[in-house]
């Protein structure tokens, strides 16, 4: 691609569903997009910031977008008829209270799920947010996936979605903190810009 193009790393910052997590990623990430100067975004799950306060106060001090992933990461739908307002309002609170910083209106639906269900999307927009789900995915929860491959991946599906490309990444695999160096160098090269979801004008 010859022409420069919007790139938006998200982060999802939860507690892992896999028992490998390499301690101290989510800070080594956060080193490397300070070093680069990257501004990304990240949905924070209520109980990790409240497991990891500091962790997630940087991510606010740092100047990244802090968006909502929920309280107990469980798949929305299944929360439907009660437990979807609650589980929505106790992590914006916890996510606030570490944070410093209110995730509304930005959410992502753990897992994706109910990010095509109308009620869901409806009890969302109810509770002041939007779900934002992402146009590149890179499997990056999967053990077997090496720091190489997703950062090669990461180019190629930003570059080949063009300007906007939401990429969905976590903060605890050791394979996204192996790749988000190598990833944001090439993706410059490839002459991508780093955005925050809210400097996007459209968003899956």
């Amino acid at each position: 691609m010859s022409e420069s193009f919007r790139v938006a790393l998200t982060f999802d910052a939860e507690h892992p569903d896999r028992s490998w997590c390499p301690p101290g990623n989510a800070e080594r990430i956060l080193d490397v997009l300070a070093s680069a100067g990257v501004p990304s975004t990240f949905f924070i799950q209520g109980r990790w910031a409240e497991a990891y306060p500091q962790t997630a106060r940087r991510i606010a001090d740092d100047g990244h977008l802090v968006g909502h992933h929920s309280h107990f990461h469980a798949r929305m739908p299944l929360l439907l008829g009660g437990g979807l307002s609650s589980d929505i309002a106790e992590g914006a609170r916890a996510i606030t209270e570490t944070t410093g910083a209110d995730p509304a209106p930005w959410f992502r639906c753990p897992f994706g799920a109910g990010h095509d269900d109308p009620q869901v999307l409806e009890a969302l927009e109810t509770a002041g947010y939007r779900n934002v789900h992402w146009h590149v995915e890179l499997e990056d929860w999967e053990p077997w996936r090496a720091g190489p491959a997703i950062a090669a991946d990461g180019v190629a599906g930003a570059t080949a979605h063009g300007d906007g490309a939401v990429v969905l990444l976590h903060t605890w695999p050791g394979g996204t903190g192996d790749a988000i160096a190598t990833m944001i160098e090439g993706l410059g090269e490839a002459q991508a810009t780093f955005v925050r979801i809210d400097e996007l004008e459209d968003l899956p």
